[in-house]
Order: C-alpha cells, then structure tokens, then sequence
C-alpha cells in the first residue's frame, strides 16, 4: 500500500480577508448618496422647527401682554411687538413709548422675518387688542406661519 503524503494545505484553499477597493468604492457611494438626500430633509424639518417654536413664542407672548394688561399691571398698557431676530414683551402704550426696563426678549433664529401686525398692544383693564390682524413668520426658504389676533385677543396659529 502507497500512502501519499498530504498536506492540509494542499486540499483547502486559502481565502484571505478584506475588502476590496471596489467594495469600498460602493460603500462611500451609499453613503454619499444616502446622506445627500437625508441632508434636506433634515434642513426643511429644521426650519419648520424654528417657524414653530417662533409661532408659540409670539403666542405665548401675546397672551402674557394680554393678561399683564387685564391685571393693570403697572397701571398701562402692554404689548408684543415681533421683529427680525427676536420679540419684546414691553410695558407702554407703544413701543416707542415703552418703559425699557420692563422689556422681556425673546430670540428668534435670525433666519425668521415677521410681517404684517408686527406690533400689539393691549389696553389696560379689558385687555382688548388696539389693533388686530395677521402676523405672518417667513423663512428664508420661503415657509411661512401665520398667527391671527381677533377683536377679543384671541391667537389662532
């Protein structure tokens, strides 16, 4: 009887790990492609964000003049005026006319324009708004929220 020598090598073939640059290539190109379409998703969503955090900031502020005013606090007036980059809650019957050291800010992200009835005040003890309309928060990519203060000072968003 012949016996042969062999060798565990012989019979199995030798795999060596890793990866090739083909295989490399694609996983960059996924991910690339994969990121460039979750990139804007996640800028629209951001900025709908902010315009939602400004809407309830205005609203809340609006509501806080209002009740300020109902309690005569201060005996005047109060107001919330919205411009580019933030809203003051002041104490005054406008805001040119306003007691300065009563100012409450609140920031708005800088890329939030307000327009229409930027300025409302609120008359003291009813707390009727003087002036009523539409207060609309633009992005610069063009999304907008719109708040509406009726007769009563009521928000609606």
């Amino acid at each position: 009887m012949h016996m042969q020598n062999q060798s565990p090598h012989n019979n199995m073939s030798q795999t060596k790990n890793g990866f090739t640059l083909l295989e490399s290539l694609l996983v960059i190109a996924t991910i690339t492609a994969l990121a460039g379409i979750a990139l804007p998703i996640y800028q629209s969503f951001h900025v709908r964000n902010d315009l939602d955090i400004a809407a309830v900031t205005i609203a809340q502020g609006i509501r806080r003049a209002q009740a300020l005013a109902q309690a005569s606090d201060g005996d005047t007036s109060w107001g919330v005026r919205a411009q580019s980059g933030s809203i003051t809650l002041f104490k005054g019957a406008s805001y040119a006319a306003r007691d300065v050291s009563f100012d409450e800010l609140f920031d708005l992200q800088n890329s939030i324009t307000a327009d229409g009835t930027t300025e409302i005040i609120f008359t003291k003890f009813s707390g009727h708004p003087q002036t009523t309309g539409t207060l609309t928060l633009i992005s610069n990519t063009n999304e907008t929220r719109t708040l509406t203060i009726n007769a009563k000072g009521m928000v609606a968003y």
